[in-house]
């Protein structure tokens, strides 16, 4: 067994620069979506049912994708090729979906366009994890951190500069503005482009050689499935009590999703512990069910920290236009003008984000992987709650100071907490599973926050971000339940 080579900067820089075109993608989907879906006459209420395409996309392409790239082998490699149909798909999706004609063919080309970026997106996780050696990952996922931020925050505030270059940035009745349309143009370029970049300028290394490397990860052992009837039967019986809740008290429409998914889950075990099916399906809940038990820790911290970024991306446009411009008229000038501002604030965060990626491997020397994380997401959730504090816009800038360090720091040292305890040769799907706990809460999230914000804060979506930030604080505290791995 040899140890992977260290790679340089460069090379580290060229295997994560894709990640700053499909940030471009998903920053935009994440500010403009529930601006698209307002103007095209949803109703506030309506927006995280409209928004339930994108999580469900992941929690269905994301293992897909990570068990198929840990078996393939081409020309271009392991994960590249995932890379690249993720790129030209979603750049497909970027170029129609600012000219969807009514909202429901909105809310259709969202799930192509989420899924299409989850091609893409969770064979990068697995890739840092395939050509670092365990000292350098953190290296690399906070270079991906870097590259998301600086994406995100030219993407985000693209609406805004072209509104000061005298872009139109009225809205039509039904209609999207030109300043959002051609935000989304320019998006699909700048992520083809970086992905070819990635794809044309990395080498992999193959299966063989890829084994035989000693990097720290445990060995490949099936886990036993015997008792996953037990865990079916749970889940089975919590969805069945849900749906008859449901039902009962006329609850909102989006909670059947939450109880139909527990009740999928459930027989998903069931039959788990009777199949004797080696497909892939078989393959991927076997090692859903057998997860190691540092990711079973993990998916605490990463449902608490994505249910804070799902109400943050669903509600921040209906929060910010409601309190801080004093509008709910989609088609009104203020509106639209909160509505952009969201957007510079979105970039804010971003930018923030690419700050604290290049000062998180300074604080990972000095305390940690694990205390590292808690401190982010700690002031992420003090910056989500002074939503609640803050009436001059302006002054929200410095709320986003807190997000963008989360952000950052969500997006990179869980990975690194996690990819030394995976098998090399189960990477990319374990990497998939992992992103269950990403999709979960954002489901979770869509499901209860509008039966939460009418039950006890009068339906006002400024509350919404105040959850978010209480679920921050929460992720933090679950980190300190997380080993500190070994470095080498």
């Amino acid at each position: 067994m040899t140890r992977k080579p260290e790679l340089s900067f460069w090379q580290i820089w060229n295997m994560c620069f894709g990640f700053l075109g499909i940030q471009f993608g998903f920053a935009l989907q994440n500010a403009n979506v529930s601006r698209i879906f307002q103007t095209l006459g949803a109703d506030v209420a309506d927006i995280p049912v409209l928004w339930i395409a994108a999580p469900l996309s992941g929690l269905i392409v994301q293992p897909i994708v990570g068990h198929l790239s840990d078996r393939t082998w081409t020309r271009l490699g392991r994960r590249r090729p995932y890379f690249l149909i993720g790129a030209v798909l979603t750049t497909l999706a970027l170029l129609w979906m600012p000219n969807s004609p009514t909202l429901w063919v909105a809310a259709g080309l969202l799930w192509i366009m989420d899924a299409s970026i989850n091609i893409s997106m969770e064979p990068f996780r697995a890739f840092v994890g395939d050509q670092l050696p365990t000292r350098q990952r953190p290296h690399g996922y906070a270079m991906q951190s870097f590259f998301i931020g600086v994406g995100s925050v030219v993407a985000s505030l693209l609406p805004w500069l072209l509104a000061k270059l005298g872009v139109s940035n009225a809205a039509g009745e039904g209609g999207i503005p030109d300043t959002v349309k051609y935000a989304f143009y320019l998006g699909g370029a700048v992520l083809l482009g970086s992905v070819l970049w990635t794809v044309l300028s990395t080498r992999e290394y193959p299966p063989e050689q890829l084994g035989a490397f000693d990097d720290g990860a445990t060995e490949d052992v099936a886990a036993p499935v015997a008792g996953a009837w037990r865990v079916g039967l749970l889940l089975l019986g919590l969805g069945a009590l849900l749906l008859a809740l449901i039902h009962l008290y006329a609850l909102e429409k989006e909670m059947y999703l939450l109880g139909g998914g527990l009740v999928a889950f459930g027989a998903l075990f069931a039959w788990l512990s009777a199949t004797r099916s080696q497909g892939m399906l078989r393959q991927v809940m076997g090692d859903l069910y057998g997860m190691p038990e540092p990711m079973r820790r993990l998916a605490w911290v990463q449902l608490f920290s994505w249910f804070a970024l799902f109400a943050l991306w669903i509600y921040t446009t209906a929060g910010v236009t409601s309190v801080h411009y004093g509008t709910t008229d989609t088609h009104s000038a203020a509106y639209n003008e909160g509505a952009n501002w969201v957007g510079v604030l979105f970039a804010a965060y971003n930018a923030f984000a690419a700050v604290a990626a290049v000062a998180i491997p300074w604080m990972v020397r000095r305390w940690g992987l694990r205390v590292s994380h808690l401190v982010n997401l700690w002031l992420g959730g003090i910056g989500l709650l002074s939503f609640l504090l803050i009436r001059d816009p302006q002054w929200l800038l410095l709320s986003m100071v807190g997000v963008g360090f989360a952000w950052a720091s969500i997006l990179s040292l869980p990975y690194a907490l996690l990819s030394d305890s995976l098998p090399a040769g189960k990477m990319g799907v374990y990497m998939g599973i992992f992103n269950f706990f990403i999709v979960i809460p954002q489901l979770l999230a869509a499901s209860v926050l509008a039966l939460l914000l009418r039950l006890f804060f009068h339906g006002q979506p400024i509350w919404a971000l105040a959850m978010g930030g209480a679920s921050l604080l929460l992720a933090g505290v679950c980190t300190l339940r997380v080993a500190e791995p070994s470095r080498r």
